[in-house]
């Protein structure tokens, strides 16, 4: 389903797979992935720069689908642009917590997390058994967004390694948020 709306991937960290679902949507559906300069060593100043870029290209408000350390580039990026009214909405999918040890010793510019309100409309969707955040946490980070909250089951990081294929039911919850 093509839309007129621009719909804008956010791979998280080392980008996202061809087997990934963010992927499989962009094939697809002709969504857009927001290209990063460094995937291995990812800067969060240049990851929120560029979105920043990409988003004042767009000709109308974007729809942002965020993966991992895409959920807290866009969280980041609300905290510190002049210009969240590009964004309509946010499906923001296994957000990561940078401000553990194990996490922050790998992305050290990814803490902390940014934890204002999102002036958008946005839903977080976590796996109660994600490696990198606890389900309280990613309730915790969904509050503080002022997000809706979806416990995906056991989906471990919510990637390609999940073995959801191009994950339908994501989909639609991705077209009910666009819906508004």
């Amino acid at each position: 389903m093509q839309t007129s709306t621009p719909v804008l991937i956010l791979p998280g960290w080392q980008n996202s797979g061809p087997a990934h679902w963010q992927s499989l949507w962009e094939r697809a559906h002709g969504y857009q992935r927001v290209e990063q300069h460094d995937w291995m060593q990812p800067l969060r100043g240049d990851w929120i720069a560029r979105l920043e870029d990409v988003l004042l290209g767009c000709s109308e408000p974007a729809v942002l689908v965020a993966h991992s350390l895409g959920c807290i580039q866009a969280a980041a990026w609300a905290s510190h642009s002049g210009n969240t009214g590009r964004v309509k909405a946010a499906l923001l999918v296994a957000p990561p917590d940078t401000e553990r040890d194990d996490v922050r010793q790998m992305l050290s510019s990814w803490s902390p997390v940014p934890l204002q309100k999102l002036p958008f409309k946005a839903l977080v969707l976590a796996s109660s058994n994600d490696p990198f955040c606890s389900p309280a946490r990613g309730r915790q980070f969904a509050d503080a967004w002022g997000a809706d909250f979806t416990d995906a089951g056991e989906r471990g990081h919510i990637n390609a390694d999940s073995g959801l294929g191009d994950w339908p039911d994501a989909h639609a919850q991705l077209l009910r948020l666009m819906a508004g």
